[in-house]
């Protein structure tokens, strides 16, 4: 059974979905590796580095013919390029895809006879952590905003004192404590920056100040962790989004740099930097908007570019994971093949009982397309029922009295 690894064709785009490094676990698993050729050249990795690692470099045609393919960005389907159309009928398609936001893909997909994973459904649960791809690029992410941020700002983050004069510490608030949000306080903290952070998850604080930074609060009583099932953040009543822009507007004076993260899965992202906010920003400032691809958390951000408003240089770049393209892609195939080891191999892809199993969470919440069905929406995964209380007479045992448990406490 052939996977098949393509070449990224989005503009801009510099990775590739495996890197040669991942061939060798690919074939453990029972697969034979077709890799497009020049699929990995902007990633760093020429054809024959592949071949060495065992694969075979084949055409445009034999790599989207494959029984597996495997690609990052979703398959564009526009005009004259129609990637979905070198789809074989009953292949696994696994990608980036957005389904929320690209409905007409998926019913070409189905009209393709495929089945298709999308890797920004994965949910975050501990088992699918090594599967993760969202997070792997979020720490890429992370990290690149505070190298981008670091190049605009035009002066050093660590404090300095020298003969010819001394220098503060620049003073960085990053807004979300996720993945891309910590690894942007460990980038900042490692250059020296002072660094200060906010996230509705109270959960969050002990994260942010093992790392030596600030957790922010908003001056507001709540019970809410601020959080979703699921781990993400959610949204947050009125009067705690009042409090947290009076946050953000009395730090803006303050800082030099702001890296914001915020997203709500499948709605634009909030908007958390008013224009009044930049206005107050002191000359030569940087905002660095990771949710620039969804509509961004700052007024002024222009996604895919770079602008200034006034003396305050605003970075909207989507493609930060691809300016890190060898490492990004080294991660990436690293998660495709944890998850195609999780799918079964090819033990369960040449089986007779389908390509995926629906009573596993991961694929259960991920297999946007089956055999040529579109199941999105997807309706959540049944949660199995709690075990069952014992009978009153078998708690009531004789012994010594019971003492109580004391109260759970947050990890």
């Amino acid at each position: 059974m052939q996977v098949g690894v393509v070449r990224e064709s989005a503009p801009g785009e510099r990775r590739v979905a495996v890197a040669p490094d991942t061939v060798g676990r690919l074939e453990k698993l029972g697969f034979t590796v077709a890799v497009e050729r020049g699929a990995g050249v902007l990633a760093g990795f020429d054809d024959a580095a592949y071949e060495q690692a065992g694969a075979r470099v084949v055409s445009r045609e034999e790599a989207w013919g494959s029984d597996v393919v495997l690609k990052i960005d979703p398959p564009r389907v526009n005009g004259e390029v129609d990637e979905v159309g070198l789809l074989k009928p009953g292949a696994l398609f696994v990608s980036l895809l957005d389904p929320a936001r690209n409905g007409a893909l998926l019913d070409r997909l189905a009209a393709a006879g495929v089945t298709a994973i999308a890797l920004d459904r994965i949910p975050r649960i501990t088992r699918a952590q090594k599967m993760d791809v969202l997070s792997s690029m979020a720490n890429i992410a992370g990290y690149r905003a505070v190298i981008e941020a670091a190049h605009a700002y035009g002066s050093f983050f660590t404090p300095q004192m020298t003969a010819a004069g001394k220098s503060p510490p620049a003073r960085v608030l990053v807004i979300g404590a996720g993945v891309a949000g910590l690894a942007a306080i460990g980038a900042a903290r490692s250059l020296g920056a002072e660094v200060r952070a906010f996230d509705v998850r109270a959960a969050c604080r002990e994260q942010v100040e093992s790392m030596g930074a600030r957790f922010l609060e908003v001056d507001l009583e709540t019970d809410d962790s601020g959080e979703t099932e699921g781990g993400y953040a959610k949204e947050m009543t009125p009067e705690f989004i009042a409090a947290e822009m009076a946050l953000f507007a009395a730090q803006a004076a303050e800082v030099d740099i702001i890296i914001t993260t915020a997203l709500i899965p499948g709605k634009p992202a909030p908007r958390l930097i008013t224009e009044e906010m930049v206005a107050s920003m002191k000359p030569g400032s940087v905002i660095v908007d990771l949710a620039a691809a969804t509509g961004g958390n700052c007024a002024g951000t222009v996604p895919g570019e770079i602008t200034r408003v006034g003396g305050v240089t605003i970075i909207g770049l989507t493609d930060l994971p691809s300016r890190m393209a060898r490492v990004a892609s080294r991660f990436f195939g690293s998660n495709l093949a944890h998850l195609l080891d999780e799918l079964g191999g090819t033990a369960r892809l040449e089986g007779d009982e389908g390509p995926v199993d629906l009573e596993d969470e991961v694929f259960h919440q991920s297999t946007v397309v089956l055999q040529g069905a579109v199941r999105w929406p997807i309706e959540p995964f049944p949660k199995k029922p709690a075990p069952a209380t014992p009978p009153a007479a078998a708690q009531a045992a004789p012994g010594p009295a019971a003492t109580p448990a004391p109260a759970p406490t947050s990890s």
